[in-house]
């Protein structure tokens, strides 16, 4: 009975706001490089100064080593913040003393931003802008980009915040989105040794099917990630 209420609930309020998805501070003109945390990760060939770069998480400590010290978009989840679990330690030893272009936060309430800044002064984490990112919001990233429709009653119906920034690059103009250190498959992050497993696997894999079927200009700088789920291999050029 719980779940029915809470399924009409979102369907009746994602109906009657009809919620835009998020924005980027600007539309995206050159290839953006969405960085994720799995262990194995690419520099993309043809590197150029141009392209956009976004890091979810602590997806950040990635590339440093490639020479740049802070992406221009970071999204976080709301549980990074002040969570007590090894992954929202993890990030938070990451991104301390660091700085990021645009933050988007997800899931944080909006009434509750000055609690959301003192929360990331905390951990000395400096951004340019701040944008909380709710529910529904997600939901019509998901839905207008895509064109999966998805409530998120339980995890398995959510994707990752990886994809979820592949979403907002493409809804956002980008003429190509290149992925690294995103693998569904693969356990574990870049920057600890917890070994800790991936969640939303199977919307992911459903959600990369997809944009491939739809002709999207999707993109992986990660050989095996290109031989496993199909993905055209970035080789510097669209």
């Amino acid at each position: 009975m719980a779940d029915t209420r809470k399924r009409m609930y979102r369907n009746i309020k994602y109906r009657l706001t009809r919620p835009a998805p998020p924005t980027a501070p600007a539309p995206f003109t050159r290839p953006v490089v969405v960085v994720g945390s799995a262990p194995v990760s690419h520099k993309p060939a043809g590197w150029e100064p141009e392209f956009a770069v976004m890091t979810i998480n602590g997806s950040q400590s990635v590339i440093k080593s490639w020479g740049i010290a802070a992406p221009d978009i970071t999204f976080l989840q709301f549980n990074q913040i002040e969570g007590t679990n090894t992954n929202a330690v993890e990030v938070r030893r990451v991104l301390s003393g660091k700085r990021t272009g645009a933050l988007y936060v997800f899931l944080w309430r909006k009434d509750d931003r000055p609690r959301l800044e003192k929360g990331l002064r905390n951990f000395d984490f400096r951004y340019d802008s701040l944008q909380i990112v709710d529910r529904y919001e997600r939901m019509a990233l998901m839905d207008r980009v895509a064109g999966v429709k998805s409530l998120e009653l339980d995890t398995e119906s959510k994707c990752s915040n990886g994809m979820n920034a592949v979403l907002f690059a493409l809804h956002n103009g980008a003429p190509a989105v290149i992925i690294t250190g995103i693998n569904p498959n693969l356990a574990g992050h870049a920057y600890n040794r917890e070994g800790l497993v991936r969640a939303h696997v199977q919307m992911d894999k459903q959600i990369v099917a997809k944009l491939l079927a739809d002709g999207r200009p999707l993109y992986t700088a990660d050989p095996a990630v290109s031989e496993d789920m199909g993905i055209p291999l970035w080789t510097g050029m669209i």
